[in-house]
């Protein structure tokens, strides 16, 4: 199922995008939206099974949506899982309703923690979709969801180490790279196999270099970056948004590992 939502403004001068970076996740003041009830979506596996996902009702925190980065990166776990996914620990950073980190438990990942933004509503229905999943009782993996703060010290479930990490779609926050990449250095073994897959695509293409800024801090970090894949989808997520179609309608996918 594909999401698409109204436009969304989005600021166009520096000072402009400084404020919504550090606003990203609030309504504008004297805004209220009535509650939305939650919604479903379908992914399709490569195997032809479908995956059936609740997303939360409309959340500031942008979890009611299925995202084409975690569509994308989902299909990559699935070509790649045997060097991947196969009895690794994994790990994904604001996950949303989840596709991917459950695709990994699918796809037979050892334990697959599933985490984002600590909002009730968000973790219950991360659950929920852990609980209702057919599939991931078939697999025999473990798989979890919990709360996590991005750059915040690890809970006892957290600090173990994990194979792969998964951030999809998370580079449009710019003012959480730091922290992003903090978090990665905390979670990711220190081993030539470990690696860490960020899938994105630019919905602000006039803020493309600064999507793009994440990558550099990775490599001053110690990290080694690879692009693996690029592919266009056919239609933009935000349909009413402005800038170049084609970058709206592009996924990339990189993935990092430690310069060993």
């Amino acid at each position: 199922m594909e999401n698409t939502i109204g436009s969304t403004a989005s600021p166009e001068s520096e000072d402009a995008e400084v404020f919504a970076d550090t606003a990203l996740f609030q309504e504008p003041h004297g805004y209220f939206r009535p509650e939305q009830p939650p919604s479903f979506a379908e992914h399709t596996l490569l195997s032809g099974e479908k995956l059936r996902l609740r997303l939360v009702g409309h959340n500031p925190l942008w979890g009611h949506l299925l995202w084409n980065g975690g569509q994308v990166v989902s299909e990559y776990l699935q070509q790649h899982a045997k060097n991947l996914v196969e009895d690794k620990d994994v790990l994904e950073l604001g996950a949303g309703a989840g596709l991917p980190g459950i695709v990994c438990g699918i796809m037979g990942a050892r334990k697959v923690m599933i985490t984002d933004y600590p909002d009730g509503d968000l973790i219950e229905n991360l659950k929920f979709n852990i609980d209702k999943c057919e599939y991931l009782k078939a697999s025999g993996s473990e798989v979890a969801a919990e709360g996590y703060l991005w750059g915040a010290p690890f809970s006892a479930s957290l600090s173990s180490g994990f194979d792969l990490l998964i951030l999809a779609d998370l580079l449009f926050n710019h003012s959480e790279h730091v922290k992003l990449l903090s978090t990665i250095r905390l979670a990711l073994k220190r081993l030539p196999s470990a690696s860490a897959l960020v899938f994105f695509t630019p919905y602000r293409p006039w803020l493309f270099d600064k999507d793009m800024a994440f990558f550099d801090l990775a490599r001053q970090g110690g990290f080694v970056v690879e692009k693996v894949m690029e592919k266009v989808m056919e239609n933009v997520m935000f349909i009413d948004d402005r800038g170049d179609e084609l970058l709206r309608k592009t996924v990339y996918g990189f993935v990092l590992r430690w310069q060993l």
